[in-house]
């Protein structure tokens, strides 16, 4: 049990446990979004944050920096996005954390 958890401890240090994220990355899109935003866009300075389909969408009025995050903490997106609407595919479905500015939502795909 003592060599397991230091074999993953080895390999996290090592940064190996985000090979599978490594070939992520934001797209600019003009599709239309439908549906209701995860989060309130007044509370938000604009900013809606959509999840369907594997895929994160963020409708933006300004430019944020944005940091996506596994249920565990593990950071599988950081971008600074421009104004309009970005996408981020992920080949894994599940609960991620979707960090911009002081406003974290967490978002199932």
């Amino acid at each position: 049990m003592r060599r397991l958890l230091a074999i993953l401890t080895m390999v996290l240090a090592l940064g190996l446990g985000n090979a599978g994220f490594a070939e992520i990355q934001w797209h600019e899109t003009n599709r239309e979004v439908q549906g209701k935003s995860l989060n309130d866009p007044n509370a938000s300075d604009g900013v809606k944050i959509y999840g369907s389909n594997g895929t994160i969408t963020i409708v933006t009025p300004k430019r944020i920096t944005v940091r996506v995050y596994t249920i565990l903490g593990q950071m599988v997106s950081q971008a600074t996005l421009q104004p309009g609407t970005s996408e981020l595919r992920l080949g894994t479905r599940g609960i991620y954390l979707v960090r911009i500015g002081n406003l974290t939502q967490k978002v199932a795909i």
